[in-house]
């Protein structure tokens, strides 16, 4: 198998639970996103739905990588 088909089956966004806003708001990744070939669309694989808050969708970083939540607002998810 090719590299490109190995990176096309990784996701390319992480879907996050927002709770609060600013420096005091607390960010959940809640499950993954994996663009359509076209870009114009998505898959959405949710392993929790919330109940409160908002859902955020942003590319996926190294550092999500190593952390299941952190605080958006320093990471530069403050909306």
């Amino acid at each position: 198998m090719s590299e490109k088909s190995n990176n096309t089956n990784r996701p390319t966004h992480a879907i996050w639970h927002v709770n609060g806003e600013g420096e005091k708001a607390r960010w959940t990744r809640i499950g993954s996103s994996w663009m359509h070939k076209d870009k114009k669309g998505s898959n959405l694989k949710f392993d929790c739905l919330p109940l409160t808050g908002r859902v955020v969708l942003r590319e996926i970083t190294e550092q999500d990588n190593t952390t299941e939540d952190f605080n958006g607002a320093s990471q530069g998810g403050a909306q």
